[in-house]
């Protein structure tokens, strides 16, 4: 006898999970151009790292409001806790990420430096985990 799919679960949504893997890939991307510029002091690693950043905000954006929807579509479910969860770190990779736009728009050195690298592997990790909890068992967090 065959299980039935359980109604609990859901999917992420295909939209969303599209607009979710660019931070999580530019993000990552902007962390290992940062490192490779702070070994080589080549100019254009930083300015792919801001780029890289850059495209990250524009398709994070329309993920930060669809996790905030996400949490008020949640508010009395049991699925609460991980909605919250999941629209806090997308709120941290964000923030982080637009600080780190800001950080990267000085000149060199002290576009990465500590507190470039920093932001960027915050950003990075916040949203490596959100897109992990995302794809978790089939839930959708948002």
């Amino acid at each position: 006898m065959a299980s039935q799919p359980s109604t609990s679960r859901r999917s992420v949504h295909p939209l969303h999970g599209l607009l979710l893997a660019f931070p999580v890939a530019l993000f990552t991307t902007a962390l290992l151009s940062d490192i490779t510029y702070l070994k080589s002091a080549e100019i254009q690693w930083s300015n792919f790292s801001a780029w890289a950043i850059t495209g990250a905000l524009v398709f994070g954006a329309p993920v930060v409001l669809w996790a905030a929807l996400g949490l008020f579509r949640h508010r009395r479910d049991t699925a609460r806790t991980r909605a919250l969860v999941y629209f806090l770190l997308i709120l941290v990779m964000w923030i982080a990420g637009l600080i780190n736009a800001f950080k990267h728009s000085k000149d060199a050195w002290s576009s990465v430096g500590t507190a470039g690298l920093t932001l960027s592997i915050v950003s990075t990790l916040a949203a490596l985990v959100a897109g992990w909890i995302a794809y978790d068992s089939g839930r959708n967090a948002a």
